[in-house]
């Protein structure tokens, strides 16, 4: 289930640069994957049992449903749009998925967890890997732009799996994940109204790299984000959560192919650039299994 939902995320990145080619602006994405999304998990919640009392909440409940959604499922995907508008999609991926050792890091410094040593390894890795894939020896190719909106996402992403470790023990996952979309709906709607210029929805009736866009955006919702989540929270049924991110770690991989073999000759990455993209993903995994203490399960990350 998990290597499920990392091929159709993966599959998502693709299909979302197609979508900000045809035109459409990243808040307008975002708006329309929360919207498209939140509907769709709104008719799963009151045709599943209980119904639509799964829904309730209380008003302690608020902050952290706001927060939530504001962090994971709002920020992140906005700024990660932005990143692989600017970058190939398997950077921009590579750059959000540094989330995980920010997350370590907090749990050592902020909630003083016993840590071994493998995080600071994990740590000098992952910042090695990131180098190379920017060639910092060289003339600094990379968006920088692109590159500070991925890194961006990555602590907000972080931020996701730490509310997320408290929001998953007081809700079940199906109602945590469409109050969440639903406080990201609103925030796309605010801020489109809020931001002069963001453009109109006329790319909607046009194609990109030879596919409609609104077949596109109907794989953005659901197969790029309600079945990956609901797979995920499957998932977590059988793994833990730190086995379940590792496992996940597989999807800038998958991303870079896809986006290799669909967009062709702008995504290849070369041999110190695929280099530091191993260093990455290992340094990534040292970091999440560094911590001593078994760590509480959470919602499994949520790549563009």
């Amino acid at each position: 289930m998990v290597i499920a939902g990392a091929v159709l995320f993966a599959v998502n990145g693709t299909v979302s640069k197609l979508i900000l080619q045809a035109g459409i602006a990243s808040q307008q994405l975002t708006l329309l994957r929360a919207a498209g999304a939140v509907t769709t998990l709104l008719v799963l919640s009151v045709a599943l049992r209980p119904g639509p009392r799964r829904l309730a909440i209380t008003r302690r409940e608020l902050p952290l449903l706001i927060a939530y959604g504001l962090t994971g499922f709002f920020a992140v995907p906005m700024l990660y749009f932005v990143a692989i508008a600017r970058l190939p999609v398997g950077i921009a991926l590579l750059f959000e998925y540094t989330a995980p050792l920010f997350v370590a890091l907090w749990a050592r410094f902020a909630q003083h967890q016993r840590v071994r040593r493998r995080l600071w390894i994990g740590l000098a890795l992952s910042l090695a890997g990131l180098g190379c894939v920017a060639e910092v020896w060289g003339d600094l190719r990379l968006d920088g732009w692109g590159v500070l909106a991925g890194l961006g996402a990555a602590v907000l992403l972080a931020s996701y799996y730490i509310l997320g470790a408290r929001g998953i023990r007081q809700r079940d996952t199906l109602s945590l994940t469409t109050w969440a979309f639903g406080v990201s709906a609103v925030a796309g709607l605010l801020t489109r109204a809020a931001i002069a210029g963001t453009g109109g929805w006329e790319p909607l009736a046009t194609t990109s790299n030879g596919a409609p866009v609104p077949l596109l955006c109907a794989y953005l919702v659901i197969g790029g984000s309600v079945v990956p989540y609901l797979l995920g929270a499957a998932a977590l049924r059988h793994l833990p959560a730190t086995s379940v991110s590792i496992v996940s770690m597989v999807e800038p991989v998958l991303a870079a192919t896809v986006a290799w073999v669909a967009l062709g000759a702008s995504e290849v990455l070369n041999a110190a650039q695929i280099t530091g993209g191993v260093l990455v993903l290992v340094g990534v995994a040292l970091a999440e299994t560094a911590r001593a203490d078994a760590p509480a399960r959470a919602p499994i990350p949520i790549p563009g």
